[in-house]
């Protein structure tokens, strides 16, 4: 009995889809590559958003993916977010790569999901639970995909209103100053006309 259950949670671990997920800084001008290694019929998605952006540059990255055999099957130019799903043909190592190359003073804050399942023999032969575990496990995917999703959305949205904040600060600080300096000017100017001047 405990062999049995012992197989049967090595086989539902296979049938979970494995996820990660990572944060990361690109500098001006450089490139992140990742890879993933897959079977025949391995799926595999890549999600991603540009989180932030130092330096004022826009909040966009190009992304591109290759197969094992050195081939782009993939690529995106200066997206703010995106999403790639490939069903591997062939074995081997399939790369994708996030650059900001095209970015000569700005850093920019990325987020990614790498996330797929491993394919085990025909759906027809999995039975009922193993099914519903692969359900349960492909829907839990997208709740965990769309937190991801809300946290680097707010991140965003944050970043924009304390930027925002501060230059209506520094706005409302700069208009005080001149304000405060044509007072005194006019006062200053004023005071001059009412002078009475000694003539010797």
């Amino acid at each position: 009995m405990i062999l049995r259950s012992l197989s049967f949670s090595a086989l539902v671990l296979a049938f979970l889809t494995l996820c990660s997920a990572h944060r990361i800084e690109i500098d001006p001008g450089g490139k992140e590559c990742f890879f993933e290694t897959l079977q025949p019929q391995d799926r595999m998605t890549v999600t991603y958003e540009v989180g932030g952006s130092t330096g004022g540059g826009h909040l966009d990255i190009d992304f591109f993916v290759t197969e094992p055999s050195g081939d782009t099957i993939y690529t995106s130019f200066k997206e703010p977010q995106g999403t790639f799903s490939l069903a591997a043909d062939r074995s081997g190592k399939y790369t994708y790569c996030f650059s900001n190359e095209m970015s000569s003073y700005s850093r920019k804050v990325l987020s990614f999901n790498v996330h797929g399942v491993l394919y085990v023999g025909d759906d027809e032969h999995i039975a009922p639970v193993e099914q519903e575990i692969r359900d349960l496990s492909s829907g839990l995917q997208l709740v965990k995909d769309e937190q991801a999703y809300l946290v680097v959305r707010e991140r965003v949205h944050r970043n924009t209103a304390e930027s925002t904040n501060s230059r209506v600060k520094w706005w409302a600080i700069v208009q005080t100053i001149i304000l405060f300096s044509l007072c005194a000017w006019n006062v200053h100017y004023l005071k001059s006309w009412f002078e009475v001047k000694r003539v010797l």
